[in-house]
């Protein structure tokens, strides 16, 4: 009793008529599991930041703290 040959002929094009269209679904699924769990909640995090920032006041404190080589202090 022998072993029957393995079918050869046609192969690549049965197995991508399956995983093309899985592979498709699955990075789809994954680009809009990133985008709702991650992209959206970093864009609302940093708006949020945004709206109650005062860039000239975080300058002020980092000055007075001496971050800045070129900016001294101001003496109050």
């Amino acid at each position: 009793m022998s072993l029957p040959k393995p079918v050869m002929r046609g192969m690549l094009a049965k197995r991508l008529r399956i995983h093309l269209p899985l592979a498709f679904v699955v990075s789809f699924g994954l680009a809009l599991t990133y985008k709702f769990a991650v992209a959206e909640p970093r864009k609302r995090a940093y708006a949020e930041f945004y709206k109650t920032y005062d860039s000239i006041k975080d300058f002020n404190a980092m000055r007075e703290a001496g971050v800045f080589e070129s900016v001294r202090p101001t003496g109050k």
